[in-house]
């Protein structure tokens, strides 16, 4: 920079603004603070926040000029981190309510078609309705996800043997035109999630690789054992120190410039055209590894290509015991054999067609709106075998809390969740902190029997 004008090294729309300040310096006699952009001599832009004054006596400007990049890039993330903690806020609630109104409105979907032929015109038309509520059940899984807020099945599993075992459903969901390569870390670690959902995620980001190509090119999939030694913040996911299992997928598709690739991760972002996408797949991906304990990142340049890298936590040496309640499965429901069940739920609506399935199942159902009232029903002493409650509550009073409340009362009783939506923190799919089986809404009547019978029935 010696001997060089100052008008070569900044950005050209800088300049009018820069020199402004200058004149406004030397004219009053002041101090200024102001910031512009220098282009570095490897082409790429430099922030400058600038402190300077002019000194009469020596008839020269002083300044002192430090390098925001690094300041500007803190605010960056930490402003993402906000708008995606927002954002999952309000999906997280919405798809709570949505879910909500999907119980109402398939639960009496299939108490009107138990009272009709399925041959009927009537029938044919429920099943349409239903169809369409199924697919809205789907959409609000997808909003669940991105919001940290999905159930999850977390157990030990084996990330080169899930990844080669999709890895024949890939090739022929994404052409002849691309081609697969796997790098499989032969001393990986075992990994502890949920494998359905690794697997989603896994075809979620092939998806996306095979549209940034264009059906054609090169599609790396990779797997290696990752150790983070300080806390690491990505993508407004705190990701702590410790081991974990990396995935990630490359493709050498057309790329994204940076403030593209600060919006991937939100719901209904898509650089897709209309029609061709719906912007969840990423946000997806995001959720699952945020809410797994770990992490995604991104890298991506135009008319290189993307990797997204997922961080999943490594399996601890006593992870058995947790593989083991993930395992377990729970077989087809079965009638009632005079069993009374408390349901505590608050949504009237939810509340009516839940309980005209347990009656149409053959169990008697004694009915509680909120917590204390059903503390209120254990209090005077009527039988009951199965306590069904909502997470959720108002009142005070939430599902977990009614439980263990009520176990003070009648030690052993045993009890079912039900829930729109996992509580942040909790792992493990049909657990609540680990200890309580949990049946997400919206659910079939086929789901609610086996997992009622379940539950009565261990």
């Amino acid at each position: 920079m010696l001997g060089r004008n100052a008008r070569e090294f900044l950005v050209e729309e800088d300049l009018e603004h820069t020199r402004q300040e200058m004149r406004l310096a030397r004219r009053n006699r002041e101090s200024r603070n102001f910031d512009c952009r220098y282009v570095h001599k490897d082409g790429h832009v430099v922030p400058i926040s600038w402190k300077g004054v002019w000194l009469e006596s020596d008839g020269l400007y002083f300044f002192i000029g430090r390098d925001m990049t690094e300041r500007y890039e803190m605010e960056r993330r930490q402003t993402q981190s906000q708008r995606l903690e927002a954002i999952g806020q309000l999906t997280g609630g919405i798809a709570h309510d949505f879910n909500n109104l999907l119980s109402v409105i398939l639960g009496n979907l299939e108490l009107a078609k138990r009272r009709l032929d399925d041959d009927s015109e009537a029938g044919r038309r429920l099943e349409r309705v239903e169809q369409a509520a199924l697919r809205g059940a789907t959409l609000t899984a997808q909003l669940l996800a991105f919001a940290r807020q999905q159930p999850l099945s977390a157990r030990v599993f084996d990330m080169n043997a899930s990844v080669e075992g999709t890895m024949t459903l890939l090739q022929r969901t994404l052409g002849d035109g691309v081609e697969i390569e796997s790098r499989l870390a032969p001393d990986l670690w075992k990994t502890l999630a949920d494998p359905t959902q690794f697997e989603s995620a896994l075809v979620n980001l092939a998806l996306n690789a095979r549209d940034a190509m264009n059906g054609d090119g090169a599609l790396v999939v990779e797997t290696g054992n990752v150790r983070i030694d300080g806390p690491v913040r990505v993508h407004g996911t705190d990701i702590p120190p410790g081991d974990y299992c990396a995935l990630s997928v490359s493709d050498t598709g057309t790329g994204m410039d940076p403030d593209t690739a600060a919006h991937v991760f939100e719901p209904f972002f898509t650089t897709k055209p209309t029609g061709k996408g719906t912007g969840m797949g990423l946000s997806m991906v995001y959720g699952f590894a945020s809410q797994s304990s770990g992490g995604v990142r991104i890298y991506s340049e135009v008319g290189v290509g993307t990797t997204v890298r997922i961080y999943l936590p490594r399996a601890s040496a006593d992870a058995d015991a947790i593989e083991a309640r993930g395992s377990s499965v729970i077989d087809a429901g079965e009638l009632a054999r005079g069993e009374t069940i408390l349901v505590a739920e608050d949504d009237t609506d939810v509340r009516e067609v839940v309980v005209a399935q347990l009656k149409d199942l053959g169990y008697r159902v004694i009915i509680a709106p909120d917590g204390e009232a059903a503390l209120n029903v254990l209090q005077s002493g009527e039988a009951v075998d199965l306590l069904f409650t909502d997470l959720t509550m108002p009142g005070g009073l939430n599902g977990t809390e009614l439980v263990e409340a009520a176990r003070s009362l009648r030690p052993g009783l045993k009890a079912l969740l039900t829930s729109g939506f996992a509580l942040a923190g909790s792992i493990g799919g049909d657990n609540v902190h680990g200890r309580l089986p949990l049946l997400v809404k919206p659910y079939h009547r086929s789901e609610l029997a086996a997992r009622i019978r379940a539950v009565l029935d261990s």
